[in-house]
């Protein structure tokens, strides 16, 4: 049973994770070979026939590497359309260079999602691509060139110019390609340059956007908390202006909240308790026979004689 398509990208994103550390030290052995012999003109034979058997393998690699996520794509028409720059490098030899961006770009993209600090890093491959775009172009326009009796560009630092002044879209004239090749490779500059400045000014976007996102938050949230606030200090108010203004209902002695009047405090006796010792005398006189006119205990107890 064939893998469904969803299945198939699974499957191409875990194949670009894991191969993008060898096809970026493919690339940087590609250049190393291919600026060499441009370089320096007067490099022997030998070691011009060995950089040009390098870049050509590399160049096979990649294209095998190409195919290879074109078979395991889920909707191979979507991965060609999403792609056509990469194709484009590698068919036309003029543009085989260029694949060097084309790999950086991808492994960005595939690792953006781990990165830490996703902006600043896509802020340094940006840089780092565009440098690269530079000197790529510079050698590529030199290379196909300066073969051509009627060529203004024949030096690296005309070419490096040429590269700056077209990939800003500023094109000042003074120098320019004369061969198709060489316009082939204007074209492909002036596309990469449109997209670097679209890459750059989405991602600025993109950070400002999350800052004013940030920003309502921070402002939504201070303004619950300060609701908050004033509704516990309208509270707090509120219990201490009772506190200091009692209604008629809580005056002291009208009674308690069941119904059931309280005491006052001046409604109790204050007759003073007798003494241990006047409590036995008393009862020493109860238990004493009285003579005639003498007071009985109960009068004298009471603190006054009866009458």
């Amino acid at each position: 049973m064939s893998a469904t398509p969803a299945i198939r990208d699974q499957r191409l994103r875990r194949w670009e994770q894991h191969t993008g550390g060898w096809l970026i030290a493919l690339a940087m052995v590609y250049l190393a070979a291919y600026a060499v012999p441009i370089l320096a003109p007067g490099l022997p034979g030998t070691w011009r026939h060995t950089a040009a058997t390098v870049t050509f393998a590399i160049w096979a690699l990649l294209a095998v590497e190409f195919v290879l996520r074109l078979a395991l794509a889920g909707s191979r028409w979507s991965f060609l359309k999403v792609r056509l720059f990469d194709l484009a490098t590698l068919v036309l030899p003029p543009l085989r260079p260029l694949r060097l961006v084309t790999i950086i770009f991808m492994v960005v993209r595939r690792n953006a999602s781990t990165l830490g600090r996703v902006r600043v890093r896509l802020g340094t491959y940006v840089a780092a691509c565009t440098a690269l775009l530079l000197f790529l172009s510079s050698l590529t326009i030199l290379d196909v060139e300066r073969r051509n009796p009627d060529a203004t560009i024949t030096t690296f630092g005309d070419a490096l110019w040429w590269s700056i002044t077209t990939v800003t879209t500023v094109g000042y004239g003074d120098l320019y390609p004369t061969t198709t090749e060489g316009r082939l490779i204007a074209i492909a500059l002036m596309v990469g340059g449109i997209a670097l400045a679209g890459l750059v000014t989405a991602t600025l976007a993109s950070w400002f956007m999350d800052r004013f996102s940030e920003l309502r938050a921070t402002e939504a949230q201070t303004t619950s908390e300060v609701a908050v606030l004033t509704e516990e200090v309208r509270r707090l108010r509120d219990e201490l202006h009772a506190q200091r203004h009692p209604g008629p209902a809580d005056g002291p002695g009208t009674g308690s909240a069941d119904g059931v009047p309280e005491l006052c405090a001046c409604s109790l006796s204050t007759r003073p308790v007798p003494s241990p010792s006047r409590r036995e005398e008393d009862a020493d006189a109860v238990r004493r026979p009285r003579s005639p006119g003498e007071p009985s205990a109960e009068g004298t107890a009471g603190g006054s004689p009866r009458t």
